[in-house]
């Protein structure tokens, strides 16, 4: 059995079949860990949806900022935006059964030494807190009150974890670290006007895998989310957004001995 990682897809349903055809995926033994940011920008996302769906529990992913918008799009709550590419699967027959599959994914994933999130984890929590941070955010998602907390789901405050935060504004924290965090404070207070590498990150500002107090640096964090970052891989982190949808490529990583599989997206 082998467990292949796979940076984000988003809508890019063909180079997804080509990267597991060059894994030598097999469903019936193998398991696939995705990032998130399944959907969105790329020309399929409804033929991956129901690709994704049809495998079943050989699936463990964590929901992207691109999946959240989604949802919140078929809620009401958002409307779409330009370079959206999600109307074919609002429209889809079938899109009632594949965005109820959708809202019953995980925002965070820990298993053994690793721990599945699309941006990342604030330097405070350590990974068992983030499991149940990220467990009371997924209970709101798959409930009825999804489309009520998604009309207040959007914006950059508070931007720093207090475990004294209630209600809208901690399940707001949660999400933003887990699936729109790229760098922050060496306090730990988030930044999400930075979208370019590590080589032009202003002064004051660090990777939040950098921050030397993190309290996760006991996992391995695979994450997405950073595609100027591209391939990053240190002992503790694998992060796998190479830009498929910017005519990057697609990437997979095999858990087991880290071999790394790459089909490109032009």
């Amino acid at each position: 059995m082998a467990t292949y990682a796979i940076g984000d897809l988003q809508g890019c349903h063909r180079h997804f079949l080509d990267l597991l055809d060059l894994t030598g995926f097999n469903s019936t033994r193998d398991r696939l860990w995705l990032v998130g940011d399944i959907v969105n920008r790329g020309p399929d996302s409804l033929s991956l949806l129901r690709t994704l769906m049809a495998l079943g529990d050989t699936v463990t992913m964590v929901l992207g900022n691109h999946d959240l918008h989604l949802l919140a799009v078929a809620a009401g709550s958002a409307q779409l935006k330009h370079g959206d590419t999600l109307q074919p699967l609002l429209d889809a027959q079938d899109s009632k059964v594949l965005l109820d599959w959708l809202k019953c994914q995980r925002l965070f994933y820990h298993e053994d030494e690793y721990a599945l999130v699309h941006a990342g984890l604030l330097p405070a929590w350590h990974t068992e807190q983030a499991a149940m941070l990220a467990q009371e955010v997924e209970a709101i998602i798959h409930s009825d009150q999804f489309q009520m907390f998604s009309q207040s789901m959007y914006g950059n405050a508070p931007d720093c974890w207090q475990d004294t935060l209630r209600g809208e504004s901690r399940w707001r924290v949660i999400i933003n670290a887990m699936t729109r965090m790229r760098v922050c404070s060496p306090k730990g207070r988030m930044n999400f006007s930075y979208k370019e590498g590590l080589s032009a990150i202003p002064q004051g500002l660090l990777p939040w895998f950098e921050i030397p107090w993190r309290a996760s640096k006991d996992a391995t964090i695979v994450f997405g989310h950073w595609s100027a970052l591209g391939l990053h891989l240190t002992p503790n982190l694998i992060a796998l957004d190479t830009g498929c949808v910017w005519q990057g490529c697609l990437t997979a990583i095999r858990l087991e001995d880290r071999k790394v599989f790459q089909v490109p997206c032009a």
